[in-house]
């Protein structure tokens, strides 16, 4: 058993305006979890894309609009969207100031596949 200290874990840019901070993954010791946090500016998200998996996003601070497939919803600080799997979804942030995320997905390694591409993104599998 171990304690995994997530102040030690960096946060890393994913892409303009979005910075994520792994805290479980394959790459700690996760067999079925991958847990992320994410700081989105006003007006940046992320895109369209699908994962194999089931994801829960959570909203720390902030409003987010979210949408599945074509379906859309503000999402606001202390509420949850649960993404089933294989469903095209994606999020922006819709409110003034930084949008704070807490990401859970069924699995320990984060593939996701943008909508309209032919390979998957991976992250954070085992060293």
């Amino acid at each position: 058993m171990k304690a995994i200290a997530h102040q030690n874990n960096a946060r890393e840019a994913w892409r303009p305006g979005v910075e994520t901070r792994m805290l479980v993954s394959a790459r700690n010791g996760a067999a079925q979890l991958c847990i992320f946090e994410q700081w989105v500016a006003p007006g940046v998200g992320a895109p369209t894309h699908s994962h194999p998996v089931e994801e829960v996003l959570t909203v720390r601070e902030g409003e987010a609009e979210m949408w599945i497939d074509d379906a859309r919803i503000i999402v606001q600080a202390g509420q949850s969207l649960i993404v089933p799997a294989g469903r095209k979804h994606g999020f922006r942030n819709s409110g003034p100031a930084t949008l704070h995320l807490h990401a859970v997905l069924a699995s320990p390694i984060f593939e996701a596949t943008p909508e309209g591409a032919i390979e998957t993104v991976r992250r954070w599998e085992a060293v």
